[in-house]
Protein backbone atom coordinates (compact mmCIF):
# COMPACT_ATOMS: atom_id res chain seq x y z
CA UNK A 1 0.00 0.00 0.00
CA UNK A 2 3.14 2.39 1.18
CA UNK A 3 4.83 1.45 -2.53
CA UNK A 4 1.44 1.76 -4.37
CA UNK A 5 0.88 5.39 -2.90
CA UNK A 6 4.65 6.62 -3.29
CA UNK A 7 4.73 5.16 -6.56
CA UNK A 8 1.33 7.52 -7.67
CA UNK A 9 2.99 10.74 -5.86
CA UNK A 10 6.35 10.27 -7.64
CA UNK A 11 4.78 10.56 -10.94
CA UNK A 12 2.47 13.51 -10.50
CA UNK A 13 5.87 14.86 -9.03
CA UNK A 14 7.51 13.99 -12.00
CA UNK A 15 5.00 15.49 -14.32
CA UNK A 16 4.94 18.50 -12.69
CA UNK A 17 8.20 19.16 -12.74
CA UNK A 18 8.79 18.59 -16.06
CA UNK A 19 5.76 21.40 -16.75
CA UNK A 20 7.53 23.72 -14.39
CA UNK A 21 11.39 22.83 -15.81
CA UNK A 22 9.62 23.37 -19.95
CA UNK A 23 7.01 26.63 -19.35
CA UNK A 24 3.91 24.94 -20.84
CA UNK A 25 0.86 25.26 -21.20
CA UNK A 26 -2.57 23.81 -19.01
CA UNK A 27 -3.19 21.48 -22.31
CA UNK A 28 0.06 19.95 -22.15
CA UNK A 29 0.20 16.67 -22.07
CA UNK A 30 2.97 16.74 -18.55
CA UNK A 31 -0.17 18.79 -17.30
CA UNK A 32 -2.80 15.66 -17.66
CA UNK A 33 -0.43 13.29 -16.68
CA UNK A 34 0.10 15.24 -13.45
CA UNK A 35 -3.55 15.64 -12.57
CA UNK A 36 -4.28 12.33 -13.36
CA UNK A 37 -2.51 11.04 -10.63
CA UNK A 38 -3.30 13.88 -8.31
CA UNK A 39 -7.12 12.39 -8.70
CA UNK A 40 -6.19 8.69 -8.03
CA UNK A 41 -4.34 10.09 -5.01
CA UNK A 42 -7.47 11.45 -3.53
CA UNK A 43 -9.41 8.38 -3.99
CA UNK A 44 -6.12 6.53 -2.63
CA UNK A 45 -7.16 5.15 0.98
CA UNK A 46 -4.80 7.05 3.19
CA UNK A 47 -4.12 6.51 6.67
CA UNK A 48 -2.44 8.59 9.60
CA UNK A 49 0.34 5.82 9.92
CA UNK A 50 0.74 5.88 5.99
CA UNK A 51 1.25 9.39 5.87
CA UNK A 52 3.85 9.14 8.44
CA UNK A 53 5.84 6.55 6.91
CA UNK A 54 5.97 8.07 3.72
CA UNK A 55 6.28 11.65 3.96
CA UNK A 56 4.12 12.40 0.92
CA UNK A 57 1.94 14.65 3.02
CA UNK A 58 5.16 17.28 3.09
CA UNK A 59 6.42 16.85 -0.13
CA UNK A 60 2.92 17.73 -1.34
CA UNK A 61 2.80 21.30 -0.11
CA UNK A 62 5.59 22.15 -3.18
CA UNK A 63 2.74 21.01 -5.46
CA UNK A 64 0.10 22.81 -3.56
CA UNK A 65 2.76 26.31 -4.88
CA UNK A 66 3.09 24.78 -8.57
CA UNK A 67 3.27 28.23 -10.89
CA UNK A 68 0.12 26.38 -13.08
CA UNK A 69 -3.38 27.06 -11.55
CA UNK A 70 -4.65 23.37 -12.54
CA UNK A 71 -1.75 21.43 -10.59
CA UNK A 72 -1.83 24.01 -7.68
CA UNK A 73 -5.65 23.82 -7.27
CA UNK A 74 -6.02 19.82 -7.11
CA UNK A 75 -2.78 19.57 -5.09
CA UNK A 76 -4.32 21.90 -2.68
CA UNK A 77 -7.38 19.92 -2.49
CA UNK A 78 -5.68 16.88 -1.83
CA UNK A 79 -3.87 18.51 0.93
CA UNK A 80 -7.24 19.42 2.66
CA UNK A 81 -8.53 15.54 2.34
CA UNK A 82 -5.37 14.29 3.72
CA UNK A 83 -5.58 16.76 6.50
CA UNK A 84 -9.22 15.79 7.67
CA UNK A 85 -7.55 12.69 7.89
CA UNK A 86 -5.31 12.97 9.92
CA UNK A 87 -7.95 15.31 12.50
CA UNK A 88 -10.24 12.73 12.44
CA UNK A 89 -8.19 9.65 13.45
CA UNK A 90 -5.97 11.69 16.48
CA UNK A 91 -9.33 12.27 17.46
CA UNK A 92 -10.60 8.44 17.75
CA UNK A 93 -7.35 7.56 19.24
CA UNK A 94 -7.66 9.91 22.15
CA UNK A 95 -11.04 9.06 22.81
CA UNK A 96 -9.59 5.29 22.78
CA UNK A 97 -7.37 6.04 25.33
CA UNK A 98 -9.79 8.11 27.72
CA UNK A 99 -12.22 4.98 27.80
CA UNK A 100 -9.54 2.35 28.36
CA UNK A 101 -8.02 4.44 31.19
CA UNK A 102 -11.11 4.29 32.70
CA UNK A 103 -11.43 0.21 32.15
CA UNK A 104 -8.24 0.15 33.75
CA UNK A 105 -9.01 1.57 37.00
CA UNK A 106 -12.56 -0.19 37.25
CA UNK A 107 -10.67 -3.57 36.91
CA UNK A 108 -8.29 -2.50 40.12
CA UNK A 109 -11.09 -1.01 42.02
CA UNK A 110 -12.83 -4.65 42.19
CA UNK A 111 -10.37 -6.56 42.18
CA UNK A 112 -9.28 -4.35 45.81
CA UNK A 113 -12.59 -4.52 47.11
CA UNK A 114 -12.77 -8.58 46.08
CA UNK A 115 -12.46 -10.05 49.76
CA UNK A 116 -9.86 -13.40 49.81
CA UNK A 117 -10.17 -16.20 51.44
CA UNK A 118 -9.36 -16.64 55.08
CA UNK A 119 -6.71 -18.61 55.88
CA UNK A 120 -6.92 -21.52 58.11
CA UNK A 121 -6.49 -21.40 62.04
CA UNK A 122 -4.17 -24.19 63.21
CA UNK A 123 -4.70 -25.28 66.92
CA UNK A 124 -2.27 -27.41 68.32
CA UNK A 125 -3.37 -30.27 70.19
CA UNK A 126 -3.80 -29.80 74.07
CA UNK A 127 -2.65 -32.57 76.15
CA UNK A 128 -3.75 -33.26 79.59
CA UNK A 129 -2.37 -31.04 82.37
CA UNK A 130 -1.87 -28.18 80.15
CA UNK A 131 -4.32 -25.12 80.94
CA UNK A 132 -5.90 -23.61 77.63
CA UNK A 133 -5.86 -20.57 79.07
CA UNK A 134 -2.46 -19.71 79.08
CA UNK A 135 -2.32 -20.92 75.34
CA UNK A 136 -2.86 -18.37 72.45
CA UNK A 137 -3.14 -18.85 69.17
CA UNK A 138 -2.69 -16.08 66.45
CA UNK A 139 -4.50 -16.02 62.90
CA UNK A 140 -2.94 -13.52 60.48
CA UNK A 141 -4.50 -12.81 57.15
CA UNK A 142 -2.89 -13.67 53.68
CA UNK A 143 -0.74 -11.02 51.97
CA UNK A 144 -3.11 -10.62 49.48
CA UNK A 145 -5.57 -8.84 52.10
CA UNK A 146 -5.23 -5.46 51.46
CA UNK A 147 -6.35 -1.67 52.59
CA UNK A 148 -8.41 -0.02 50.84
CA UNK A 149 -7.81 3.67 50.65
CA UNK A 150 -5.79 3.87 52.89
CA UNK A 151 -8.24 2.28 55.62
CA UNK A 152 -6.90 -0.14 58.54
CA UNK A 153 -9.21 -2.66 59.51
CA UNK A 154 -8.86 -4.15 62.94
CA UNK A 155 -10.76 -6.80 64.55
CA UNK A 156 -11.87 -7.09 67.99
CA UNK A 157 -10.12 -10.26 69.87
CA UNK A 158 -12.25 -13.19 70.39
CA UNK A 159 -12.26 -15.84 72.37
CA UNK A 160 -13.27 -19.20 71.72
CA UNK A 161 -13.57 -22.10 74.41
CA UNK A 162 -10.74 -20.52 76.67
CA UNK A 163 -8.49 -20.40 73.30
CA UNK A 164 -7.15 -16.39 72.99
CA UNK A 165 -7.47 -15.94 69.22
CA UNK A 166 -5.50 -12.22 68.01
CA UNK A 167 -6.39 -11.26 64.49
CA UNK A 168 -3.45 -9.19 62.93
CA UNK A 169 -3.61 -6.63 59.47
CA UNK A 170 -0.06 -6.24 57.43
CA UNK A 171 1.29 -2.89 57.35
CA UNK A 172 2.02 -2.51 53.94
CA UNK A 173 -1.00 -0.39 52.23
CA UNK A 174 -1.91 -0.45 48.57
CA UNK A 175 -3.84 2.72 47.28
CA UNK A 176 -5.99 2.45 44.08
CA UNK A 177 -4.42 3.87 40.98
CA UNK A 178 -0.91 3.71 42.94
CA UNK A 179 -0.09 1.22 40.07
CA UNK A 180 -0.70 3.68 36.91
CA UNK A 181 2.57 5.58 36.13
CA UNK A 182 2.31 9.77 35.59
CA UNK A 183 3.07 9.87 32.38
CA UNK A 184 6.69 11.86 31.33
CA UNK A 185 6.91 15.31 31.46
CA UNK A 186 8.46 17.69 28.95
CA UNK A 187 10.87 20.77 30.65
CA UNK A 188 9.03 23.51 31.45
CA UNK A 189 8.87 26.50 28.72
CA UNK A 190 11.40 29.67 29.53
CA UNK A 191 9.82 32.60 30.30
CA UNK A 192 12.90 34.81 29.36
CA UNK A 193 16.11 34.24 27.04
CA UNK A 194 19.15 33.10 29.19
CA UNK A 195 22.09 35.52 28.64
CA UNK A 196 25.69 35.09 28.65
CA UNK A 197 27.25 38.41 29.54
CA UNK A 198 28.76 38.63 26.28
CA UNK A 199 26.58 41.45 24.17
CA UNK A 200 27.65 40.00 20.22
CA UNK A 201 26.51 36.35 21.55
CA UNK A 202 23.51 37.67 22.90
CA UNK A 203 22.56 39.12 19.95
CA UNK A 204 22.56 36.08 17.62
CA UNK A 205 20.42 34.40 20.62
CA UNK A 206 17.86 36.94 19.82
CA UNK A 207 17.68 37.02 16.41
CA UNK A 208 17.54 33.09 16.52
CA UNK A 209 14.68 33.54 18.90
CA UNK A 210 12.86 35.85 16.79
CA UNK A 211 13.05 33.58 13.63
CA UNK A 212 11.86 30.21 15.85
CA UNK A 213 9.18 32.34 17.13
CA UNK A 214 7.51 32.47 13.75
CA UNK A 215 7.25 29.00 13.09
CA UNK A 216 4.06 28.97 15.33
CA UNK A 217 2.65 31.38 12.71
CA UNK A 218 3.94 29.74 9.33
CA UNK A 219 2.98 26.06 10.77
CA UNK A 220 -0.24 24.28 9.30
CA UNK A 221 -2.64 22.24 11.25
CA UNK A 222 -0.65 18.96 9.94
CA UNK A 223 2.02 20.18 12.50
CA UNK A 224 0.93 22.78 15.01
CA UNK A 225 0.20 20.44 17.59
CA UNK A 226 3.62 19.03 17.65
CA UNK A 227 5.09 22.66 17.40
CA UNK A 228 3.02 24.06 20.15
CA UNK A 229 5.38 21.58 22.37
CA UNK A 230 8.54 23.55 21.57
CA UNK A 231 10.22 25.99 23.77
CA UNK A 232 11.90 28.62 20.72
CA UNK A 233 14.05 30.03 23.70
CA UNK A 234 15.33 26.92 24.39
CA UNK A 235 16.37 25.60 21.53
CA UNK A 236 17.55 29.14 20.44
CA UNK A 237 19.59 28.90 23.55
CA UNK A 238 21.51 25.45 22.12
CA UNK A 239 21.56 26.27 18.47
CA UNK A 240 23.87 29.29 20.17
CA UNK A 241 25.53 27.29 22.28
CA UNK A 242 26.39 24.46 20.05
CA UNK A 243 27.74 27.03 17.36
CA UNK A 244 30.25 29.13 19.71
CA UNK A 245 31.50 25.69 20.62
CA UNK A 246 32.07 24.02 17.34
CA UNK A 247 32.71 27.45 15.34
CA UNK A 248 34.26 29.71 17.79
CA UNK A 249 33.46 33.41 17.69
CA UNK A 250 31.49 34.95 14.89
CA UNK A 251 34.15 36.88 14.23
CA UNK A 252 36.93 34.14 14.07
CA UNK A 253 37.65 32.21 11.16
CA UNK A 254 34.03 30.24 11.01
CA UNK A 255 32.38 34.00 9.76
CA UNK A 256 31.19 32.87 6.35
CA UNK A 257 29.97 29.57 8.58
CA UNK A 258 27.55 31.81 10.92
CA UNK A 259 26.34 34.03 8.57
CA UNK A 260 25.45 31.23 6.35
CA UNK A 261 23.69 29.67 9.01
CA UNK A 262 21.58 32.88 10.16
CA UNK A 263 20.67 33.72 6.71
CA UNK A 264 19.28 30.66 6.12
CA UNK A 265 17.57 30.60 9.06
CA UNK A 266 16.01 33.90 9.25
CA UNK A 267 15.14 33.36 5.42
CA UNK A 268 11.29 34.29 4.83
CA UNK A 269 11.34 32.04 2.01
CA UNK A 270 12.80 28.71 3.81
CA UNK A 271 9.85 27.90 6.78
CA UNK A 272 10.74 24.41 7.05
CA UNK A 273 14.47 24.69 8.28
CA UNK A 274 13.23 27.02 11.19
CA UNK A 275 10.42 24.02 11.91
CA UNK A 276 12.93 20.86 11.30
CA UNK A 277 15.35 22.57 13.89
CA UNK A 278 12.62 23.64 16.45
CA UNK A 279 11.62 20.16 16.27
CA UNK A 280 14.64 18.88 17.10
CA UNK A 281 14.71 16.68 12.82
CA UNK A 282 17.86 18.78 12.70
CA UNK A 283 19.77 19.09 16.11
CA UNK A 284 21.95 21.75 16.65
CA UNK A 285 25.03 19.53 16.28
CA UNK A 286 24.02 18.39 12.81
CA UNK A 287 22.35 22.21 12.04
CA UNK A 288 26.06 23.26 11.98
CA UNK A 289 27.18 20.54 9.72
CA UNK A 290 25.11 21.02 6.91
CA UNK A 291 26.45 22.76 3.29
CA UNK A 292 24.60 26.03 2.00
CA UNK A 293 22.76 23.92 -0.38
CA UNK A 294 21.39 21.50 2.19
CA UNK A 295 19.60 24.61 4.18
CA UNK A 296 18.34 26.36 1.23
CA UNK A 297 14.45 25.71 0.78
CA UNK A 298 12.27 23.60 -1.42
CA UNK A 299 12.02 26.54 -3.86
CA UNK A 300 15.66 26.68 -3.90
CA UNK A 301 16.68 23.19 -4.33
CA UNK A 302 14.42 22.65 -7.00
CA UNK A 303 15.76 26.18 -8.76
CA UNK A 304 18.95 24.65 -8.39
CA UNK A 305 18.61 21.20 -9.60
CA UNK A 306 16.67 22.66 -12.95
CA UNK A 307 19.67 24.54 -13.55
CA UNK A 308 21.94 21.57 -13.28
CA UNK A 309 19.69 19.64 -15.28
CA UNK A 310 19.59 22.63 -18.09
CA UNK A 311 23.64 22.92 -18.28
CA UNK A 312 23.75 18.64 -17.91
CA UNK A 313 21.59 18.33 -21.25
CA UNK A 314 23.35 21.40 -22.65
CA UNK A 315 26.64 19.04 -22.62
CA UNK A 316 25.49 16.01 -23.96
CA UNK A 317 23.99 17.74 -26.95
CA UNK A 318 27.81 19.15 -27.85
CA UNK A 319 29.09 22.49 -28.76
CA UNK A 320 26.94 24.56 -31.57
CA UNK A 321 29.35 23.28 -35.21
CA UNK A 322 31.78 25.20 -36.34
CA UNK A 323 31.91 26.72 -40.40
CA UNK A 324 34.97 24.83 -42.05
CA UNK A 325 36.55 26.68 -45.04
CA UNK A 326 39.71 26.13 -47.06
CA UNK A 327 40.73 30.12 -47.01
CA UNK A 328 43.01 29.94 -44.27
CA UNK A 329 46.73 27.76 -44.16
CA UNK A 330 47.35 26.61 -40.63
CA UNK A 331 51.11 27.81 -40.24
CA UNK A 332 52.04 24.24 -37.99
CA UNK A 333 50.88 21.82 -40.83
CA UNK A 334 50.62 23.77 -43.96
CA UNK A 335 47.11 22.08 -44.55
CA UNK A 336 44.17 24.94 -45.43
CA UNK A 337 41.40 22.17 -43.67
CA UNK A 338 39.98 24.26 -40.75
CA UNK A 339 37.09 25.42 -38.86
CA UNK A 340 36.28 29.24 -37.31
CA UNK A 341 34.11 31.32 -35.85
CA UNK A 342 33.46 35.32 -35.09
CA UNK A 343 33.01 37.56 -31.99
CA UNK A 344 33.00 41.25 -31.21
CA UNK A 345 35.49 41.16 -28.64
CA UNK A 346 35.89 45.00 -29.06
CA UNK A 347 33.63 48.35 -29.48
CA UNK A 348 31.24 48.07 -32.27
CA UNK A 349 32.93 50.49 -35.00
CA UNK A 350 35.92 47.75 -34.68
CA UNK A 351 35.68 44.41 -36.84
CA UNK A 352 34.94 41.13 -35.62
CA UNK A 353 37.65 38.92 -34.34
CA UNK A 354 38.26 35.67 -36.13
CA UNK A 355 38.99 32.64 -33.99
CA UNK A 356 40.59 29.59 -36.14
CA UNK A 357 41.33 25.84 -35.99
CA UNK A 358 43.38 23.69 -37.62
CA UNK A 359 41.52 20.39 -38.11
CA UNK A 360 44.15 18.32 -39.00
CA UNK A 361 46.77 19.48 -36.10
CA UNK A 362 44.06 21.14 -34.02
CA UNK A 363 46.54 24.62 -34.26
CA UNK A 364 44.63 27.97 -32.93
CA UNK A 365 44.81 31.22 -33.86
CA UNK A 366 42.96 34.60 -34.49
CA UNK A 367 42.77 37.57 -36.50
CA UNK A 368 41.00 40.79 -36.45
Amino acid sequence: MESELIGLFEAAKKAADAAALDGVSSSAPEVSQCLDSLKQLQTFPVTYDTLVATQVGKKLRSLAKHPIEDIKKVATDLLEIWKKVVIEETAKAKKIESTNGCKEVKLERKDAEKPSNPAPVKVPKLQRGDSAKSMKVERKEPESTKAINGVKKESDNKAINGVKIEKKEPDNKVTIGASMKAPAKAPPKLTSMLKCNDPVRDKIRELLVDALSRVHEESDDYDREKVNGCDPLRVAVSVESHMFEKLGRSTGAQKVKYRSIMFNLRDSNNPDLRRRVLTGEVPPEKLITLSAEEMASDKRKQETNQIKEKFLFDCERGPAPKASTDQFKCGRCGQRKCTYYQMQTRSADEPMTTYVTCVNCNNHWKFC
